[in-house]
């Protein structure tokens, strides 16, 4: 009798999940991509967000294929300023109704700030911050009015230092870190939740992108699977914070933070940028 309540129990919660649909930007590699197959895994639906159609045209095919769920794509750039909107537009008018929002898109650049273009790093600014913010304030209203939802907002272990050579970047991991957690606070008295996910070095193409796979920080990463893993578990369980991937030699640095000078600080971040 017991074995058929814990079968009824499990197809009851395999169903709701089913009923469960996260809109994921970046999806269409890396930590994004891990992401939208551990959703699909759990039997959810899915909201793709990304510049290459072609390759979130070949995750929705595997997706649905694989796991039965329906994959709706947008393929669009998160560094056009309407694009947030225009995103929360498509799937308002596809009658799609959002509970789990992941923002996931980001990127980053080294070199000194006054040598990289503008360009660059306003494009960063308004990725990195911009778009995931205003995401953020387009659908919460909604899971306000549901009284139900989740945020994961991915920021990097970036997020607690100032970054010389990656001064942009580190900069708007910040923001991400402390916005996600004063919303998350403003939000205290319902059943919405909001975590912050900080990965360390990962395997992804931001390494490659940045020019940080000439460093010695990313000469050891760790999966973007892992990393999913860490923050999509700890958006279930409604956690503030989720620090995923980093080495024993970064979890030491990290613990040492609060007792080292601003100036040593500086120097030593500065270095793990530095090219070898």
């Amino acid at each position: 009798m017991t074995f058929f309540v814990i079968m009824s129990e499990a197809q009851n919660n395999l169903h709701i999940m089913k009923k469960l649909t996260a809109l994921i930007t970046g999806a269409s590699s890396g930590i994004g991509i891990e992401l939208a197959r551990i959703h699909a895994e759990k039997g959810g639906d899915l909201v793709i967000v990304a510049r290459r159609e072609e390759k979130l045209d070949q995750l929705k095919s595997e997706l649905e294929s694989k796991h039965g769920i329906k994959v709706h794509v947008i393929a669009k750039d998160l560094g056009a300023p309407t694009a947030a909107q225009e995103i929360y537009d498509e799937t308002t008018s596809a009658g799609i109704e959002i509970d789990y929002l992941i923002n996931n898109a980001g990127f980053g650049g080294r070199g000194k700030f006054h040598e990289r273009t503008w360009t660059e790093d306003h494009a960063m600014i308004q990725l990195n911050i911009v778009a995931l913010t205003e995401l953020c304030r387009l659908f919460l209203p909604d899971f306000v009015s549901r009284n139900s939802g989740k945020i994961l907002n991915v920021s990097s272990t970036a997020s607690f230092m100032p970054g010389p050579l990656q001064a942009v970047y580190f900069a708007s991991k910040s923001y991400v870190q402390f916005f996600s957690n004063a919303i998350a606070e403003e939000l205290h008295d319902t059943n919405i939740t909001v975590t912050n996910l900080m990965p360390g070095a990962t395997e992804t193409e931001f390494a490659a992108t940045s020019g940080m796979d000439k460093t010695n920080l990313f000469q050891k990463t760790v999966s973007a699977r892992s990393v999913a893993e860490d923050g999509y578990n700890g958006m279930l369980r409604g956690k503030l914070d989720v620090v995923s991937g980093l080495t024993l030699t970064q979890k030491m640095m990290m613990a040492l933070i609060p007792f080292l000078s601003k100036p040593m600080l500086l120097k030593q971040v500065r270095q793990m940028q530095e090219a070898k």
